[in-house]
């Protein structure tokens, strides 16, 4: 299975939150699954931690490349299609960096891991 992780889900796994879910900890662990972060999510999370709104135990820049080859996850960048894809999307979510992770999602046939209800209002297939 293609797998794209959420950018809280990645941060679930990072901090080892008992927030996440079993599933997710499954899929992570099937080494037979292929495990993408979205630049997206390391905008994200660099965006919010300069921000003052999400506190790391390291600076982004360091946390998210070392974090993600730590769990073996592929490197999903944003490119052209799907930046304009995500602007065609309903407007279900306002949230740019959700609605890029769904673009990502749709155009690479790869399965949404989120606990964002908002997110399965499209149409993209997700796992919680």
């Amino acid at each position: 299975m293609k797998i794209l992780f959420d950018t809280v889900t990645f941060l679930w796994l990072v901090e080892g939150s008992p927030q996440l879910s079993s599933t997710a900890t499954q899929l992570v662990e099937d080494i037979s699954n292929v495990v993408y972060l979205s630049a997206a999510s390391g905008w994200e999370i660099a965006t919010k931690s300069v921000r003052g709104k999400l506190k790391l135990a390291q600076p982004a820049w360091r946390l998210v490349p070392k974090q993600r080859e730590l769990h073996g996850f592929e490197s999903l960048p944003i490119n052209e299609e799907a930046a304009l894809h995500a602007a065609r999307l309903p407007h279900l979510h306002r949230d740019p960096f959700d609605r890029m992770l769904v673009s990502q999602a749709i155009l690479n046939g790869l399965t949404l891991l989120t606990p964002g209800p908002l997110i399965t209002s499209y149409a993209v297939k997700t796992l919680w």
